[in-house]
């Protein structure tokens, strides 16, 4: 399920994602993003109520890996990296922590740190060499925008039940 994908691939495949997160919410009003909507579970649950639960879960797990990234590109590992922070257990209490966080923003502004997000994770996949991509950044990408047992690069279409086939 973890097929190996060029940086391009992988920046189609998260635009195409965002695009469908985005047409989830376009248009609602914030009484109707935080209404009752059912998402898929993860393998590690479902922590999200409505549709402003789903784009913080999203929005945390983007800067996540962003920053994973970023600290990959100063020879770094992120602290998510760490063992004690990859068990079930600790994964559910960051969805929760993300989650919970999220319900604290104001829907715009929720959104707009969403479009900030999206728009440096591009840049910072755009900034990598052929060679890069394959040899250092490609796998730790793959590994860290992959919900363990589902395709890479695919987020809140696997919640709205949406990856195109």
């Amino acid at each position: 399920m973890t097929e190996p994908l060029s940086a391009g691939a992988a920046a189609e495949r998260l635009r195409a994602d965002h695009a469908l997160l985005l047409a989830a919410v376009d248009g609602l009003s914030a009484p109707e993003l935080a209404a009752d909507y059912a998402t898929a579970a993860g393998p590690l649950g479902d922590f999200c109520a409505s549709l402003h639960d789903l784009v913080a879960h999203v929005l945390m797990w983007d800067e996540i890996n962003l920053a994973v990234l970023t600290e990959a590109d100063r020879g770094r590992d992120h602290w998510s990296l760490a063992p004690r922070f990859e068990t079930a257990e600790v994964g559910r209490a960051l969805n929760r922590a993300g989650v919970a966080a999220g319900r604290e923003l104001a829907a715009d502004l929720l959104l707009e740190r969403l479009e900030s997000t999206h728009g440096a994770l591009l840049d910072q996949l755009a900034g990598y060499t052929d060679d890069d991509w394959r040899q250092r950044v490609g796998p730790l990408s793959t590994r860290v925008f992959t919900v363990p047992g589902r395709p890479s690069f695919w987020h809140a279409a696997l919640h709205l039940q949406a990856v195109p086939a």
